[in-house]
């Protein structure tokens, strides 16, 4: 009997191991595959404070509660069970589908740099809130739940992407792992962005060192947005021109790659220690040139040739 119990102990106990096992497993690629869609991330937590922008400080958590819950709707609901199906009976579109997000998010990185560039920037983008109408809440949660849909349907893709060499059950866990802590992720920053300036203001009320430090945070809150900006712009570059270049290569054309891939080799070797990162600088390099090449163009295309022909009329 005791012998009994003993293996019986020895089963469970292998099972749990198993179990965690297969839990760290789905944690591991669940990092990274999150980690591949870093440009999109990025440029989510960029946009999203835009949307809660002229609302009272009151209403602003709640609203950005409200697109979480969208987002994570949008992720698990809708873009998951469509993607894992393609995934599992249609796996050759998956290259395609992938280009088309890559040549998006080009786009978008080209032509946030021709707003900088040529300072016109649509007044939607600069007033949100006056361009909304009556109802403002419920019009920008909308707003950005829809523009939410596009970059997590890009996080999303790029995620199974990464795995779709497993099973799957696998598959949709990984990507259920990686939607839920990609919108706990850029949601909280977005939270905390928000409330930043409220929290600078109530510091600064104290005294001494604490309301230095509050008025420090309430002044350099642009300058972060900024910057935030700037980086998720880049990201969206850089992303964009890898998804691209890797693309043509899985998709026939394999010159552009073997040339950046061979170019990364010699100077991993030429440099040492510093070989690894120098490497990965050399990839992301041209990989976002090639996102500006190609976004500049569809830029050309979608804005300044329309403009052109109705001047001409």
């Amino acid at each position: 009997m005791s012998g009994g119990l003993a293996a019986l102990l020895d089963d469970i106990a292998a099972m749990a191991k198993v179990a965690a096992a297969s839990v760290d497993d789905v944690a591991a690629a669940a990092g990274r595959a999150s980690a591949k869609a870093a440009g999109v991330v990025i440029d989510d937590a960029a946009v999203t404070p835009r949307y809660v922008t002229g609302f009272s400080p009151a209403r602003e958590l709640p609203m950005i509660k409200n697109i979480a819950l969208g987002s994570l709707r949008n992720k698990l609901v809708f873009i998951l069970p469509a993607i894992l199906l393609l995934s599992e009976f249609l796996p050759w579109l998956l290259t395609p589908l992938l280009m088309v997000g890559g040549l998006y998010l080009s786009y978008e990185g080209a032509e946030k740099l021709w707003e900088k560039v040529s300072g016109h920037v649509p007044a939607a983008k600069t007033d949100p809130v006056a361009a909304a109408g009556t109802d403002h809440e419920k019009v920008m949660t909308a707003g950005a739940i829809r523009t939410d849909f596009i970059l997590s349907a890009e996080i999303m893709v790029i995620a199974l992407n990464e795995v779709t060499h497993e099973p799957l059950g696998w598959r949709a866990a990984i990507l259920v792992v990686v939607g839920l802590l990609i919108t706990v992720g850029v949601y909280g920053v977005v939270a905390l962005i928000v409330k930043m300036d409220d929290i600078g203001l109530t510091l600064a009320r104290g005294d001494g060192l604490r309301a230095r430090f509050g008025e420090g945070l309430v002044k350099a809150m642009p300058t972060v947005l900024a910057v935030l900006s700037n980086v998720g712009m880049i990201a969206m570059l850089w992303v964009g021109g890898h998804i691209l270049l890797v693309g043509v290569d899985e998709l026939g054309w394999h010159a552009p790659y073997t040339f950046v891939h061979h170019l990364e080799e010699v100077i991993g070797h030429a440099t040492g220690m510093f070989g690894g990162f120098l490497s990965w600088l050399t990839n992301t390099f041209f990989s976002f040139l090639i996102g500006l090449a190609v976004g500049a163009l569809v830029v050309v295309v979608m804005h300044l040739i329309p403009r052109r022909a109705a001047s001409a009329h």
